[in-house]
């Protein structure tokens, strides 16, 4: 069956431990930058972001996260979000993805620790391929 590859929006910061996580996936990605205008995306895509907070978990989002997701024609097109973190933070881990959720109404469809482990990756490409084969599926009946 032939169906549209949707993206992946993602920011990484200094560790690289999500950018060596998307890499990995080796699907379509698309790269929050820090600085200049945000990132636009007018096609499904799924946002990787990884958390930087304190122990309250203030910013949790990055700034560069929030920037892309403040753009109304961005969100309209990010189906969830997938977070990474370090199992070390306790309650903190993966919390970028928590206030991505909590604040702009989208689902947390995975969480990973550091630059995640094999069975992160087999989980996430295929839970992907699934989602936008099935948002190919609901785009071809509606037309």
């Amino acid at each position: 069956m032939q169906f549209d590859m949707g993206k992946i929006a993602y920011w990484s910061g200094a560790t690289g431990n999500t950018h060596r996580f998307v890499e990995k996936l080796e699907l379509p990605s698309l790269r929050i930058q820090n600085h200049g205008d945000p990132l636009r995306v007018n096609e499904p895509c799924v946002l990787i972001t990884p958390t930087y907070a304190d122990g309250l978990g203030r910013g949790a989002i990055p700034k560069p996260v929030r920037r892309f997701l403040d753009l109304a024609e961005n969100r309209c097109h990010v189906l969830g979000v997938i977070g990474g973190g370090n199992r070390n933070f306790g309650q903190m881990f993966a919390q970028g993805a928590t206030a991505v959720s909590a604040k702009y109404g989208m689902p947390v469809l995975h969480r990973f620790e550091l630059a995640g482990l094999p069975k992160d990756v087999a989980f996430v490409r295929e839970g992907l391929i699934r989602l936008w084969m099935a948002q190919s599926k609901t785009s071809l009946a509606a037309a």
